[in-house]
């Protein structure tokens, strides 16, 4: 049975007469007559046909009914401003809708993005995770970061990190294990593969590389992206082909180990793109000059590394970025 509700206004009369117990000081704090907080009242009491306060002497009373139907009006009251406040506090602040792949966000954006709200706290930044091309015209989206050659047509296209592809487990892995000499030993090793399809060097290329001639690969685990065969390495399940901008945090804090002086080279890089109508909005302008510079921070120490390393060399190199 659907019963009729009545005005927002007489629930706020009621609500406010229960509190104080008084028409006169409820009236008060709405602004209102106190004969119209009684008429609020009484127009309830008709719709749900049963009175709400009785009066003993000059005192009011809730009634029974009153006990039961009071305190859900106070939530209704309360849970309305609580998300009304919300909304309108998620509309006073600007926002960015960044699409970017899932790996990328998780390993690397995630991990970075507390320093840009501490800078930034008026600005709102909302990812989503996809492989698929945003289309601007369509998609909620102001900013997009993908994997590719940059031939992105009437587009701002800023190059964000270059890829680079090399072995990494973890530090008790190769303790269970005995450490590899020469990268064909890891053809006796549990490697751990990803088969999302994407044009970066797999294991495949990575031997070849190497200068090791691969007729088969071993058996090993597969993953849809990245970022699980990199935590499947932190859980010591395996060796990870890893690429440079998913394990800087775990390279520098030691859960992983980059395995050789050997890293096979993406032909393909990641970039930050964007419609030239939104670069001069501050909201953005300020989100991708912060962007940049944190690549160029992560792509300076990672070449760094790669160039203090001494070639194709057989033997492991522990580093932190």
């Amino acid at each position: 049975m659907t019963h009729r509700l009545p005005p927002i206004a007489a629930l706020r009369a009621l609500e406010a007469t229960s509190r104080h117990l008084s028409f006169t000081r409820a009236a008060e704090e709405l602004f209102i007559s106190q004969s119209a907080v009684s008429h609020q009242i009484r127009h309830i009491e008709d719709i749900w046909d049963f009175k709400l306060f009785e009066r003993q002497g000059r005192q009011l009373i809730i009634t029974k009914e009153g006990q039961m139907i009071i305190p859900v009006v106070r939530d209704f009251l309360g849970n309305m401003n609580r998300t009304l406040n919300e909304i309108t506090n998620q509309e006073s602040r600007t926002s960015i809708r960044i699409s970017l792949v899932q790996s990328l966000a998780v390993k690397w954006l995630v991990p970075r993005l507390g320093k840009f709200n501490d800078m930034y706290p008026e600005i709102s930044v909302w990812i989503s995770t996809t492989d698929e091309l945003v289309n601007f015209s369509t998609d909620e989206v102001d900013i997009a970061i993908r994997l590719g050659d940059g031939n992105w047509p009437d587009l701002q296209i800023d190059t964000l990190l270059r890829e680079y592809v090399f072995p990494v487990c973890s530090p008790s892995f190769l303790k269970r294990f005995s450490a590899p000499e020469h990268p064909a030993d890891l053809m006796r090793y549990p490697l751990l593969y990803r088969h999302s399809f994407d044009i970066c060097p797999r294991w495949r290329d990575w031997f070849k590389d190497a200068g090791i001639a691969i007729k088969k690969l071993p058996r090993g685990s597969h993953f849809p992206d990245t970022a699980m065969s990199i935590q499947a390495a932190i859980d010591h399940q395996g060796i990870a082909l890893a690429r440079s901008a998913h394990v800087e945090k775990d390279l520098a804090s030691g859960r992983l180990i980059k395995l050789f002086d050997i890293y096979s080279e993406s032909p393909v890089s990641y970039f930050l793109i964007c419609p030239h109508k939104l670069v001069t909005q501050r909201r953005i302008s300020v989100f991708r000059e912060w962007l940049l510079e944190e690549a160029a921070t992560s792509q300076k120490a990672f070449d760094r590394v790669m160039r203090a390393s001494s070639g194709h060399q057989s033997k492991i190199m522990a580093y932190g970025i």
